[in-house]
């Protein structure tokens, strides 16, 4: 399983971007999917997951600091997992990481067993 993502870059407060993980070697539908990042000196943290949960019925999760901003979405087509930002912040900069994993306790990077190399977000205020 290899993960790439792509669409960091530099975007001024309160602008969008959209970040993409091509998933290779496995549907993803068949992983948990997260997105992760982490800011200079610190932890990586959770931003989203999305999960199968039986049928065609998928479960998405945010982290507090990103809902209502982020939304994470699948292409099966494409076998791409998305990451949709808007409204960003500052405090959004980091290396965002795609990661494939079990279908369960997704906020936890212990749950990934693949991951991305990352893309930078970064953000002018």
């Amino acid at each position: 399983v290899r993960l790439a993502e792509s669409g960091g870059g530099l975007v001024q407060a309160g602008g969008s971007l959209r970040l993409s993980c091509v998933v290779s070697g496995t549907p993803f539908r068949a992983y948990g999917m997260g997105w992760f990042r982490q800011a200079p000196g610190k932890d990586r943290e959770f931003v989203a997951s999305l999960a199968r949960i039986g049928g065609n019925r998928v479960s998405t999760d945010y982290a507090d600091s990103v809902k209502g901003r982020f939304t994470i979405s699948g292409d099966s087509d494409k076998n791409t997992v998305i990451l949709q930002m808007d409204s960003l912040k500052p405090d959004d900069e980091g290396i965002y990481y795609c990661a494939a994993g079990r279908l369960v306790r997704l906020r936890e990077t212990s749950a990934y067993t693949f991951w991305g190399q990352g893309t930078r977000v970064t953000v002018s205020s």
